[in-house]
């Protein structure tokens, strides 16, 4: 089971005759009524805008035709003016064939087309032309080509001053960025093409553009800046009463819901986005919503409803032979019948989406038709049959997964240039984020130091009146011993002047009594 998204291409058939003021019906009869070639194929090309698409290719080989026959006899003004509606012509059936998936039937139409006008040298022809091509290349995952065709059709386009053409050559470039991985470049074209929108009130490219930018944040999971943007669009279409656009929105919106599986809303949008395909018309727009309807309730295992949704999708598909779309209704006809236990109409579903595949060559169809024949078969125990779709199985998941690497190639290719100039940008911004990162704390540091001065000098302060005043008190109590110790001096010396006067005192009242030398000799000599 496979949900289908819009993805917003600005895409081009004629690009250049518009009767959007006249409906197919009015053209048809002014038609009938119409014998004059000349008129008649203006007529046809406007037809050829606005029609079906299954009738693309009936009006523009009468065009064709029409235009050959005057050629043969007409002068170099008139031989420019046939051989312009040819070349429309022939990208027109380009165009009708890209539709039907015949890609390389596509491209061989839009090289008759450029080859004519780069004869006759209609730059505005050759733009349109060359961005027809690139969708080719992106529909075929040929990158570089992709962007090398948008690329010329861009620059001729800035020559002309075609700023229309311009923008939509900017989204197709954002585009294939988008699907391939490169976020920041494709944001960046899809910006551009919006400013150019918007210098040109072009509101309906405005709401294309917006719808591109919420396509990309609905991929990135950013289920918020998805439903501001697409409801941005949504008001722009609902007041253009665009009614296709509005219809993509819807379904945009409807899947955003379905992925956060609120299936209730996401059936409420979806059936909004199927009213007004019916009302428009739109038959590939119809089997796309009946699609997704029959989604929601294979995920809610309703699988009655699925299968009656499923099978109006189907019947669409093939109404406008659809065969894409027809194979991818087929294996989920076939899906929902294997749950069923119903394994004889599973089988015969799978077994058409696989032969519708293979005809066109799609791997991703094979692969998932293949994988349910390889169930269904597994479980008959037909070893030969199983074996045989579980070869394809893994043949087709290769073919599928080497593509994806060559994709992620591509995206690394792609990414290169601007991560180089992201690093630089970076490296940049870190140089300049860290001198001033380095100024502010320098400045913070300058403060700190400041505070811590003065807190400093406080502390200081405090502490030298605390030392003064200790230091005063400490000098009276100096003072006042120093007073004590000279007045205990003076007392020491007045006793021990007193004690010195004593003893000589005493040793003067010794001396008087005891007897003196002479008179010891004179008595030891007597004896």
């Amino acid at each position: 089971m496979k949900r289908l998204i819009f993805i917003y291409l600005f895409t081009i058939g004629l690009g250049v005759f518009k009767a959007q003021e006249k409906t197919v019906d009015m053209l048809v009869n002014e038609l009938k009524n119409t014998n004059n070639d000349t008129l008649r194929i203006k007529v046809l090309s406007q037809l050829s805008e606005l029609c079906e698409i299954e009738d693309i290719k009936k009006y523009c080989e009468e065009i064709i035709t029409l235009s050959e026959k005057e050629l043969i006899n007409s002068n170099e003004t008139s031989n420019r003016f046939y051989a312009h509606y040819i070349s429309s012509a022939y990208n027109n059936i380009g165009f009708f064939y890209s539709e039907k998936n015949d890609l390389a039937q596509a491209n061989n139409y839009y090289l008759k087309a450029l080859g004519i006008q780069e004869k006759i040298k209609d730059s505005l022809g050759i733009a349109v032309t060359l961005n027809n091509i690139g969708l080719i290349y992106n529909q075929q995952n040929n990158i570089p080509q992709a962007i090398a065709y948008f690329e010329k059709s861009l620059k001729i386009r800035q020559q002309l001053n075609d700023l229309e053409g311009l923008a939509g050559s900017l989204i197709n470039i954002g585009a294939v960025y988008n699907n391939h991985g490169n976020i920041l470049k494709a944001l960046e074209n899809y910006h551009m093409a919006l400013k150019i929108y918007e210098s040109t009130n072009d509101k309906k490219g405005i709401a294309l553009a917006l719808n591109n930018i919420a396509f990309i944040y609905q991929n990135q999971n950013d289920i918020t800046k998805a439903i501001e943007y697409y409801n941005k669009a949504f008001a722009i279409q609902q007041k253009l009463k665009d009614k296709n656009g509005i219809a993509n929105s819807l379904n945009n919106i409807g899947l955003i819901f379905s992925s956060k599986k609120e299936y209730a809303n996401a059936l409420k949008y979806f059936n909004k986005c199927l009213k007004l395909r019916e009302e428009t018309g739109d038959k590939k727009g119809k089997a796309l919503a009946y699609n997704n309807i029959a989604t929601i309730y294979a995920d809610e295992k309703q699988i009655d409803q699925a299968l009656i949704y499923y099978t109006s999708a189907l019947n669409t598909s093939i109404e406008i032979d659809d065969k894409k779309g027809m194979a991818l209704a087929y294996n989920n006809i076939g899906i929902m019948y294997n749950k069923k236990g119903d394994v004889r109409l599973s089988k015969e579903n799978a077994l058409k989406s696989l032969a519708i595949s293979t005809e066109l060559g799609l791997p991703e169809s094979i692969k998932y038709a293949s994988n349910l024949l390889y169930t269904l078969y597994k479980n008959e125990k037909n070893a030969a049959k199983a074996l045989e779709m579980y070869e394809l199985y893994l043949l087709m998941r290769d073919s599928i997964n080497n593509q994806e690497t060559r994709k992620a190639s591509i995206r690394s290719q792609l990414k290169y240039d601007y991560e180089k100039k992201s690093a630089a940008d970076s490296v940049k911004v870190a140089e300049e984020k860290k001198i001033t990162t380095l100024q502010l704390k320098q400045e913070e540091n300058q403060r700190y130091f400041l505070y811590v001065g003065l807190a400093l000098t406080l502390v200081f302060g405090a502490f030298m009146f605390n030392r003064f005043r200790i230091t005063k008190k400490q000098k009276h109590i100096i003072e006042e011993q120093k007073y004590l110790v000279e007045k205990q001096k003076h007392f020491v010396e007045e006793k021990q002047k007193e004690i010195m006067d004593s003893i000589r005192y005493a040793k003067r009242i010794q001396q008087s009594l005891l007897p003196t030398d002479k008179y010891l000799e004179r008595i030891l000599s007597e004896k």
